[in-house]
């Protein structure tokens, strides 16, 4: 570890010094402490080897194609004005989870209203569930309406349990929900045709 010098000043920038109306400045050193009174006298010595696995003898560039360990795939359409990305695996922590937040957060860029088809999901954990919620508050802050549609049973109990099916609109299937977007561009244009 460097030593410090004893005349290192830890000193505030200026404009904050002429707000305070005291300040101390403390001269601020390191003392090392001698190398036997570090280590405590009763400590045993440790076997290094109990967690050493034999080194592999391939390179890792040279061993056989292994499957990618994204377990979901994203796939989006459009029907008119409005977007359906199509979900196909497990939406987890890490990779899935922030896979799906960039594909949707690109499309809500693009397209103000969408359905997330969940029917191909299988198994989601609460940084999946997480991400939904997210998914949500970024859609209402662009103005945008997101619709999830077609959740397995599992799934849906997980929505249910966490409260999120009260935040998202949830719909059996993908024609229910574009069917609520259909039902409430109707409504938007009668409001309009009144004022």
């Amino acid at each position: 570890m460097p030593k410090m010098s004893r005349l290192t000043k830890f000193v505030l920038n200026a404009p904050v010094l002429r707000t305070l109306p005291m300040v101390k400045i403390y001269q601020i050193f390191t003392v090392p402490k001698p190398s036997l009174l570090r280590l405590c006298t009763s400590m045993q010595k440790m076997d290094t080897n109990w967690q050493m696995e034999p080194h592999p003898w391939v390179s890792a560039a040279f061993e056989p194609y292994k499957e990618s360990k994204l377990k979901l795939s994203l796939e989006t359409r459009n029907r008119g004005d409005v977007f359906i990305v199509h979900c196909q695996g497990r939406i987890v922590y890490r990779d899935e989870a922030a896979v799906l937040a960039r594909v949707v957060g690109e499309v809500l860029q693009q397209a103000k209203k969408l359905v997330l088809d969940l029917s191909g999901v299988t198994s989601i954990d609460s940084a999946g569930i997480g991400e939904l919620a997210l998914l949500q508050t970024c859609a209402q802050g662009r103005n945008g309406n997101l619709k999830c549609a077609g959740a397995s049973p599992l799934v849906s109990e997980l929505l249910s349990l966490t409260n999120l099916d009260s935040v998202l609109e949830i719909y059996p299937t993908v024609d229910a929900a574009l069917e609520s977007i259909r039902e409430e561009q109707v409504g938007e244009e009668q409001v309009c045709a009144d004022c």
